[in-house]
């Protein structure tokens, strides 16, 4: 099982606060789709770079993201 990292889109207002944390730079906004919201939400760009560390998910002001991690 690989590590696995859950984003809410609907919710994501798309602050960018969690690609500003992500050490691995793998979160970006999605340009190509804006939510019922208005919004262009957070998405992971390659989750296989993903170390689960949930920098992401303690950033983000809306708690959108899960992260669980490979035990």
């Amino acid at each position: 099982m690989a590590n696995l990292l859950t984003i809410e889109t609907k919710r994501c207002k798309g602050c960018g606060l969690c690609a500003y944390v992500c050490p691995k730079k793998i979160l970006e906004l999605d340009m190509s789709n804006v939510n019922d919201k208005g919004y262009n939400p957070i998405k992971c760009i390659d989750m296989s770079e993903c170390t689960a560390c949930a920098m992401c998910a303690r950033m983000c002001p809306d708690s959108v993201i899960k992260v669980e991690r490979d035990v």
